[in-house]
C-alpha cells in the first residue's frame, strides 16, 4: 500500500508534465513524448517479470501470530474506509454540479428579478447540502472501521 501511495505523485506529475508537453506539438516533443512512453512500458515490463519471477515469502513463525492478530483486527476495515471515500467523492460531485447548474439559473433570475435572492440562496444551499450528507455518512464509517 506504501508502494503505491509513493507512485501515485509521480504519476501525476507524469501525467501533467505530458499534458503540458502536448499542448506545444512540435514535432521534438511528439519524439519525447514517444520516447517517454516506451520507457515507461520497459520499466513496467521489467516490474511484472521481476514480479513473476519472485518465489513466495516465507515468513518466521513468531511473525505468523503477530499478523494473523493484526489481519483479523484490520481485514474488515477497509471495506468501511473505501465507503466512506466513495461516499465523499461521490457526494462532492454530485454537489458541484448540482451547485453548478442550481447557481447559474440563481444568477440568471437574480438579475431579472433581485427581490428573489433569498430563495434562490436556499436552494443553492440546498444543493450544497448534498456534500455535508456525504461527510456525515463518512464520518459515521471510519467511526465503525
Amino acid at each position: 500500500m506504501t508502494t503505491w501511495l509513493m507512485i501515485v505523485p509521480v504519476a501525476a506529475l507524469v501525467g501533467v508534465s505530458a499534458a503540458l508537453l502536448w499542448r506545444h506539438r512540435s514535432r521534438r516533443t511528439v519524439q519525447l513524448l514517444l520516447v517517454v512512453n516506451g520507457l515507461l512500458g520497459l520499466v513496467a515490463l521489467g516490474l511484472l517479470i521481476a514480479a513473476s519471477a519472485g518465489g513466495p515469502a516465507q515468513a518466521q513463525p513468531d511473525q505468523l501470530v503477530a499478523a494473523a492478530a493484526t489481519a483479523s483486527d484490520t481485514g474488515a476495515n477497509w471495506a468501511a474506509l473505501l465507503g466512506a471515500a466513495i461516499a465523499v467523492a461521490g457526494s462532492s460531485i454530485g454537489a458541484g454540479v448540482a451547485v453548478a447548474y442550481t447557481g447559474a439559473a440563481a444568477l440568471a433570475a437574480i438579475s431579472e428579478r433581485p427581490e428573489i435572492f433569498g430563495r434562490a440562496m436556499v436552494i443553492v444551499g440546498l444543493a450544497e447540502g448534498i456534500a455535508v450528507y456525504g461527510l456525515i455518512v463518512s464520518i459515521i464509517l471510519v467511526g465503525k472501521a
